[in-house]
């Protein structure tokens, strides 16, 4: 009995559907390998059917033994999670090379991370490069981010503090909050061949910190409370550095006892 039949045959096990899961069912179980990708997601996420992992990975797993890219990379990330199936890091990582070597930017940024990490294959940064260099000219902003990291640390890569700045400016410039608050830090204290430019660097830790990263919100408060780069404005240090603490930065958290005392004894002064 096929997949419909095991759904309808038996009444007492009959679930619940949308009428429109029901085509994309039909073509899944005739072997569409996008359907059965689809379907999988479907089934990941719990959209027009029960949230059932242990299905998704099974749809997951037609669609990506037929080729399909998007479905090796989610099998592959299954595997990685432990979701509907047991965690297991060679599996993975066998997974997300089948996609890499499609020419998926994602699965190529996650198997860079499984070489940076030694998680299911053999340690080696120099092969996590390559594979971050082809997901990050993909326009990967992660990739990206994670190429300025090791340009500027010279980790797999000879150092070069050119290409460092090149990859991070990539990344920010796509939103990825790390990489903003790398070329603030660049830019404050003018490193890897930037000038001292705190109006840039404040502009770089306010994007960073509007994404809720704590270390740009601490860095954007002093900011503030020096007026370097912003005006002056003991209001919006007292802000930024509140959210910061509020994410259990340890600076932050001193920096904002600090202030709130500092305006206790102003207040009794009046």
């Amino acid at each position: 009995m096929g997949f419909l039949g095991n759904l309808f045959g038996n009444k007492q096990q009959q679930p619940i559907l949308n009428d429109k899961i029901l085509p994309l069912m039909k073509a899944a179980e005739q072997g569409d390998a996008k359907a059965q990708f689809i379907l999988g997601v479907k089934y990941r996420v719990g959209e027009d059917v029960s949230k059932n992992e242990f299905q998704a990975v099974q749809w997951y797993r037609k669609a990506a033994e037929q080729g399909f890219a998007e479905a090796q990379f989610s099998l592959g990330l299954m595997y990685d999670d432990g979701c509907g199936v047991p965690q297991d890091n060679v599996q993975a990582a066998q997974w997300y090379r089948k996609a890499a070597e499609q020419g998926l930017a994602v699965a190529q940024l996650s198997l860079g991370w499984m070489y940076a990490d030694g998680r299911g294959i053999s340690q080696n940064d120099a092969m996590a490069v390559q594979w971050y260099i082809k997901a990050a000219k993909q326009g990967n902003g992660l990739a990206q981010r994670e190429l300025g990291q090791r340009y500027a640390e010279g980790c797999g890569v000879p150092q070069s503090d050119i290409q460092a700045v090149q990859w991070y400016r990539k990344a920010a410039e796509q939103g990825i909050p790390e990489a903003q608050l790398v070329l603030g830090l660049m830019h404050e204290n003018g490193r890897c061949g930037i000038p001292r430019d705190n109006i840039q660097a404040a502009q770089w830790y306010r994007k960073a910190a509007e994404q809720g990263l704590a270390e740009a919100q601490y860095n954007l408060g002093w900011m503030y409370g020096d007026g370097r780069g912003v005006p002056k404005d003991y209001v919006q240090s007292l802000e930024w550095t509140r959210k910061a603490a509020e994410q259990g930065h340890e600076e932050a958290i001193k920096l904002l006892k600090l202030i709130l005392e500092g305006l206790k004894r102003l207040e009794s002064l009046k």
